[in-house]
């Protein structure tokens, strides 16, 4: 059975669409009646889904960029947090697309694995229990980044504050504050960023060249095709 709610994450941290704009309603009525939410935390990704559904899609793709794609304090590649550029990171990655393949997923994008969003729609597959526990290895990357949007102003912290809860476990306070020791990086500043994509490529999944990153289902309540999230940026 599919966790409708982490699937509903997963496509808000999505890179924006115009069909990922019309699902927003639907999306948003699915995180409005998880109880396992708290209550201002559904209000405030009530908001969040609002202003996705119908800013003006330039728009919220342009802060989408700005937020996750041109800055690595922000990234939502997860290993980038915990391995950096190490040679672990490869052993990291490796493993977890291993994991992936023995649960019979196959990420239909060019985003690596540990990509949120694809790591999010490989857990909405799994028992609770085990996406539980897979979220709580990660609840001081999710508190360290709703705090680095609350410093933006982002509404996005929402949904950081939501995968905490779903968590259900205390972050290691310790590693929040060694994340947020780490100063912001400015997303203007194109020279840092030209430095960073000037590093070596690794690739996993599917040919890059096969097309843009899918979402393969919408929700688990719509009876449809997977919609193309068509990335421009």
């Amino acid at each position: 059975m599919t966790d409708r709610t982490l699937k509903a994450l997963s496509l808000i941290l999505s890179y924006p669409s115009r069909e990922l704009q019309d699902a927003m309603p639907e999306i948003g009525a699915v995180l409005g009646t998880d109880p396992r939410i708290a209550p201002d935390t559904r209000a405030a990704l009530q908001a969040l889904t609002d202003g996705l559904g119908q800013g003006d899609l330039f728009d919220v793709q342009e802060s989408y960029v700005m937020l996750f794609d041109r800055s690595r304090t922000l990234s939502l590649n997860l290993f980038e947090h915990v391995h950096g550029e190490s040679r672990d990171r490869g052993g990291a990655m490796v493993s977890l697309i291993e994991t992936y393949r023995a649960g019979g997923f196959e990420p239909a994008t060019t985003e690596l694995p540990d990509h949120l969003p694809v790591l999010l729609e490989f857990l909405a597959s799994r028992p609770f229990v085990e996406a539980q526990e897979t979220l709580a290895d990660a609840a001081h990357i999710f508190d360290a980044l709703a705090t680095r949007l609350v410093r933006r102003e982002s509404g996005y912290d929402a949904a950081f504050a939501a995968l905490s809860q779903l968590a259900g476990a205390q972050s290691d306070a310790d590693a929040v504050a060694g994340m947020l020791a780490q100063p912001d990086d400015d997303p203007t500043d194109l020279e840092a960023l030209d430095a960073v994509w000037e590093e070596t490529e690794v690739t996993f999944g599917p040919d890059p060249n096969a097309g843009c990153p899918q979402v393969r289902d919408m929700l688990a309540l719509m009876d449809k095709p997977a919609p193309n999230l068509n990335r421009s940026a």
